[in-house]
């Protein structure tokens, strides 16, 4: 991972909520209630943006604006379901960022 890619998830996660919403979305399950049988068979752990707006106590439009500006990163995947949008954890990306990020801070053997 380039530089500046860790630098866009570092500043991602520079905000209490936004590191707040990544950990709250390891556990989806304890954020849906009723989700559609669609979702949970083509968008496996994905939570609607309502719910993350009401466990944070924000604004939509902040959520929202917080939401995509993780998946710009590659922190979160997204799909839109009707009038609806459900946000998952892209734990792929997530991996990969640790291990880069691990990796640039361990001192090189001479």
């Amino acid at each position: 991972m380039k530089n500046e890619d860790m630098l866009a998830v570092l500043k991602a996660l520079s905000n209490e909520t936004r590191l707040n919403i990544l950990c709250w979305l390891r556990e989806p399950e304890k954020m849906n209630e009723n989700l559609p049988n669609v979702i949970k068979e083509e968008f496996p752990g994905g939570v609607c943006v309502g719910s993350i707006q009401e466990k944070s106590g924000l604004a939509q439009s902040v959520i929202s604006s917080y939401l995509s500006s993780m998946q710009k990163t590659g922190l979160l995947e997204s799909r839109r379901y009707g009038q609806w949008t459900y946000y998952r954890r892209n734990e792929e990306a997530i991996a990969a960022f640790l291990e880069s990020f691990a990796a640039g801070l361990q001192a090189k053997n001479k």
